[in-house]
Formats: structure tokens, sequence, C-alpha cells
């Protein structure tokens, strides 16, 4: 198969994971007689700083005639530190997903049986945890009417039936290949936008009659998420909440350094880690950049090449058992491991 991949690397620590994701897309290719062709393109704050734009029109073009992008992350403490800033990073994100369609985000939380003790969770409690976020991306109160002046502010929560449908039918379908058990969350208690969910999911429901279908408040699942994660296995739901929900799924692993994702919908889709820019640690090379390989597995995986994703999952598992870690998961007294080390050496396992 031919790839060709846009490559967004961002700011902070997104330009030296990135260059690992490279390495080991190249080197799966390579092993498995695929090619690859990489264009790289500006996004985030250092689009702003060079032409003051956190998703200029070239990079869209990039993402939109690529068959994947492959992305880091942004963020700049100078921006999350103004709130007067009228452009910031993170516009640039929302904006890509926006323009390119993608309205189903894709997050697996699972635990690594040799980082359990890193969870702040028991691990009688988080071993065997394993279960997908499917958050709704391009509608909600991130992409609603607004204001803002001195003395008041608002966010409109909005969302209409065909988006709820086709972010729905994503859950439900996730649930019939995995272990037929889906939970919508919502606030449907309080919010109107919520009880359009739950009337919706039930309308749907009798249409996958193998999947057990269950609803929860949002504020109850962010509980059973702590209390019992191996509860779910697909869980669906709104922008707002998947933000939150997911962000709390992650630290369930032990280190958000872990955890990869997928953004599908109507072009072509982006696969990234979950965690942020981390600008604190740019240029120290102690970035965990397993993530960033995790998510080149769900690339291949969503072109249907599961011998690929999986040889990379094997080897991410091989490093973690060799104690080949970045400094936030190496056991005591172990080895010393940056990224481009870490990186390095997953490569090197793919070619052998």
């Amino acid at each position: 198969m031919d790839f060709k991949i846009a490559v967004l690397a961002g700011d902070g620590i997104g330009p030296e994971i990135s260059a690992v994701g490279v390495e080991v897309m190249t080197a799966v290719c390579e092993k498995f007689g695929h090619k690859v062709s990489y264009e790289y393109a500006i996004c985030g704050a250092d689009a702003i700083d060079k032409v003051g734009d956190p998703f200029p029109e070239e990079t869209y073009r990039t993402c939109k005639n690529a068959d994947a992008v492959l992305f880091s992350a942004v963020g700049d403490p100078k921006f999350d530190n103004d709130p007067t800033a009228k452009v910031r990073p993170e516009q640039g994100l929302l904006a890509m997903r926006k323009k390119l369609g993608l309205f189903a985000n894709i997050r697996p939380v699972q635990t690594f049986k040799c980082l359990l003790h890193k969870s702040p969770l028991r691990a009688e409690l988080v071993e065997g945890a394993d279960f997908i976020c499917i958050r709704e991306l391009t509608g909600g109160m991130y992409f609603g009417e607004k204001y803002q002046d001195n003395d008041k502010a608002y966010d409109t929560n909005m969302y209409t039936r065909p988006e709820i449908e086709r972010i729905l039918k994503v859950g439900f379908e996730y649930a019939m290949k995995r272990n037929r058990h889906l939970t919508v969350v919502d606030k449907a208690n309080v919010l109107a936008s919520s009880r359009l969910w739950r009337q919706i999911a039930q309308e749907m429901a009798p249409q996958y009659p193998e999947v057990t279908t269950d609803y929860m408040f949002v504020d109850n699942a962010a509980m059973k998420m702590i209390q019992e994660p191996k509860f779910f296995d697909v869980m669906v739901t709104e922008n707002t909440f998947g933000d939150i929900l997911t962000d709390e799924g992650s630290v369930i692993s032990g280190s958000m350094g872990l955890l990869p994702s997928a953004s599908t919908g109507e072009s072509t889709p982006v696969f990234e880690p979950i965690h942020g820019s981390w600008p604190q640690a740019k240029g120290l090379n102690i970035a965990n950049p397993l993530a960033q390989v995790l998510s080149v597995a769900m690339l291949f995986e969503y072109f249907d090449l599961k011998e690929e994703g999986a040889l990379i999952r094997k080897v991410v598992d091989a490093s973690l058992d060799a104690h080949v870690r970045t400094p936030e998961i190496q056991v005591e007294g172990g080895a010393k491991y940056g990224t481009r080390e870490v990186g390095a050496w997953i490569v090197e396992a793919i070619k052998r």
C-alpha cells in the first residue's frame, strides 16, 4: 500500500515525539513492503508565531490531500496565561477537526500489567481494564454560539439529530466488534441537549439487539470509572463530557504518555497521542513517545493492516517489559532512556 502522510508536529514536545512516530512508521512500511511519503505542515503556537494562524490554509490543504495525519500536540504557556489572547493554539486543533469533518474521537483506555503499580488506583481495580471512549468532536459548547463581556458570558451547547445519530452509530458499531456493551453518557436529568441524546439512543438501540445498552449520567460515569473501570466496554458521549472523561480515563493506565487516539469522520483521519505539548519538557529528551508510537498502530489498523498494528503493539509491550522506558515510568534503579533512545530501541526491534 502507498501512504501519503501529513505530519503536524506542533508545539512543545511535539517535534520530539513526532520524529519517533515517523521513524516507526517508516520502519514498519519497509518491513511490510509499503511505500510512504511525508509532507510536513505547521500548526498551533508554532504556526501563530510564523503566520498568525494556528491552522493555516496551507496546512489544511496538506491534511486534506493526505491519506492520514500524524499529529502530535499544540499548546504554549504564553497563551494559557493570557486570557485576553484572541488567537490560541488550541483553536487550530478545533479548526482542523471542523474543516476535516472529524466528528468521532476514539480513545482506547487500557492497562499494562508491568505498569499497574503506576496507576493511582489499586491494582485489583485496574488490572484487565480495557474500554473505548468515543467522544463527539465537532458539536456542543466548543462550537456553539459564544458571548463574553465584563459581566456576562455564555457558551451554547447545541446538537442536531444528524450529529447525534452519526456518533451513536459509531458507538454501536464499535460495541458490536468488542463485547457488545455500550454505555451512553449524558446529563439528561438537567440538560435538554442530553435528553435529545438519550431519546435518539433509545430509538437506535433496537437496531442493535445484540448490544446491551445502558445510560449513565456524566457525574455517575466519572465515579464509576474510578470505582469499577472494568465495567465499561464502549462509552459514547458528547464533546465537553468526552473531553473530561477521556482525560480521567487516561490516568488509569498510570501515564498519559501511553495512550493514543484517532479522530475520524468525513475526511482525512488524524492519529495522535492524547497528552498535551508539555512545554516544560521541550528539548529535554524525556517525553514518553509511546502514545505517539501507538497512534501509528491505530493508523495501520484503520486501514485494516492488522498485522502491522499488532507488530507495533507487541514491540511496545516488549520495550516496557525490558524496562526501556522514559523517566516517568521507569523502575527504580532502571537504566536511563530518553525519547530518542526509546524510539531507536523500538525501531530496531521492528526491523528484526
